[in-house]
């Protein structure tokens, strides 16, 4: 792969201004803004030291050691007292809906920031107000971009409406056609690791992920009580059908570790080790052969090598581990970008509609769903769950429809999506941006990233300095290679400038 090739974690421009605002929208803006706007606020004073950020580890110092304490001093004389402290300061001013956006004041906020040169031929633009449905501004033609890793969102999305929030998967093992066989059976669970999390890495890791080797465990303690020493292992990735790499992919993508083929069986996402990049060929066997090794290291004899076969449909469970929920395992994928994990859920999302479980076949419940929830995807050509292919195209205002819908107080099981975006300058995709251009959104800038050689893009809310939250998109999807860093920069001065709006 070409080094200046980036991939994240994997026109003339016109514009639009429509006159009205959605009745409907216009209600969900008034009772959505408050649960958006704590968000928000959170996200500030998690900038000023005074609470962690959301979704991240909750950060703590060092006690100082213990020094001598003097003499306590006699008691105070009658009548000494301190005075009251005084009362915290808000850290951000309370949103409110009484007074709409002015877009001649936003337009010209963001008039020469939008016709950088670094945004390449093409940057499509959306800005709502938070519960509106009608866009604000609009700019861009056509209106449609390559999403990148934003297309997350709609995966995101799509998933916790049809699993629910709460939803885990399972990796089980359970007996085979005799009492020596046994079959470990992947359930499609995206952060199966290899080893059992232990002390500071334990606590201080979310999601905490299930285990390979706690499954061993299990499954040798309940061999050991049936009285069975000596054990074959086969293996059932069968969850899973169609392609393992999308045929859309860039044919590089899996020779050069930048994404793992899809099973439903597979440890640390098919990587060689986990957090680093190297991926395995058979991400299915290498799990099923470092499970036999887990069971020898339990005492137990195995038989040979783990070879693949089905489990009968009347085996017995011996031991079974569970994924974190799914709620979490969004939180994650938003955050760290996850492509293998969002391409697991597309998979779900099509055994949760009843269809196999292939990318096409969750590809086509996915827009299901996204219809079914009212986010219009006229023009919409999607391929994959991640953003991976660059022949994914969808409308910009797709993107804010999903954030949309995610922050309504009628779908209370999708607001992980929102909630849980990186924030800029603190965590996730996020951490390292907003650093020099655009410094005044830290804290503040709550968006996904979307990163591809050529296309990179913005996707979430900010609160204005009149305590409105906005949602936008800002995808630039024509960017020489040579002005990466800069298109980048320039992105987030867009999404900064949204926070300084005085409109």
């Amino acid at each position: 792969m070409d080094p200046s090739v980036h991939v994240e974690g994997g026109a003339a421009p016109g514009c639009h201004v429509p006159n009205r605002r959605g009745e409907r929208g216009a209600l969900l803006h008034k009772a959505g803004a408050l649960v958006v706007v704590l968000l928000l606020a959170a996200a500030a004073a998690a900038q000023q030291g005074l609470i962690p950020p959301i979704g991240g580890e909750r950060q703590t110092r060092a006690e100082p050691e213990a020094e001598p304490q003097p003499e306590p001093l006699p008691p105070a004389a009658p009548g000494l007292a301190l005075e009251p402290p005084a009362a915290a300061g808000a850290v951000l001013k309370a949103a409110t809906s009484a007074k709409p956006v002015a877009v001649p004041p936003l337009k010209r906020l963001l008039r020469q920031t939008v016709r950088d040169p670094s945004l390449g031929r093409h940057l499509g633009l959306v800005v709502s107000e938070l519960g509106d449905e009608q866009p604000l501004w609009t700019f861009g033609e056509p209106g449609t971009v390559i999403p990148a890793s934003t297309l997350k969102l709609l995966t995101t999305l799509a998933a916790l409406e049809v699993l629910g929030p709460r939803e885990q998967f399972e990796t089980t093992v359970v007996s085979g056609r005799s009492a020596r066989d046994v079959v470990l059976v992947g359930g499609g669970d995206p952060l199966l690791t290899g080893s059992t999390p232990r002390g500071a890495e334990a606590a201080h890791l979310y999601p905490r992920p299930a285990s390979l080797e706690a499954l061993a465990v299990l499954t040798a303690a309940r061999l050991e009580k049936q009285g069975v020493r000596r054990a074959r292992v086969r293996y059932d990735d069968s969850l899973f059908v169609g392609p393992a790499v999308n045929p859309q992919w860039e044919p590089d993508y899996v020779p050069e570790s930048v994404v793992s083929p899809i099973s439903a069986l597979w440890v640390d996402e098919g990587r060689v080790v986990e957090g680093l990049v190297q991926r395995v060929a058979d991400p299915a066997d290498e799990a099923a052969q470092r499970f036999v090794r887990l069971l020898k290291q339990q005492g137990v004899i195995v038989l040979g090598a783990a070879a693949p076969g089905r489990a009968p449909k009347a085996g017995e469970r011996i031991a079974m581990v569970e994924s974190a929920p799914l709620d979490q395992i969004v939180q994650h994928v938003l955050e760290a970008s996850d492509n293998e994990g969002a391409e697991v859920l597309l998979r779900h999302i099509a055994l949760a509609a009843g269809r196999p479980g292939s990318s096409g076949a969750g590809v086509q419940a996915m827009r299901t769903v996204l219809t079914g929830l009212g986010i219009d995807l006229e023009g919409a050509k999607i391929y994959d769950g991640s953003g991976l292919s660059r022949q994914d195209v969808v409308p910009t205002t797709t993107l804010v429809d999903a954030l949309q819908i995610a922050a309504q107080p009628a779908h209370p099981e999708l607001r992980t999506v929102i909630s849980t975006l990186p924030v800029a300058g603190f965590n996730g995709s996020l951490a390292d941006r907003f650093v020099e251009e655009g410094a005044v959104g830290v804290g503040v800038v709550r968006a996904k990233t979307g990163t591809l050689t050529g296309v990179h893009g913005l996707a979430g809310l900010v609160m204005t300095r009149e305590g409105q939250p906005l949602l936008f998109a800002a995808v630039a999807d024509r960017v020489p290679v040579r002005k990466t860093l800069d298109a980048r920069a320039t992105l987030d001065v867009i999404a900064a400038q949204l926070s300084t709006c005085g409109c």
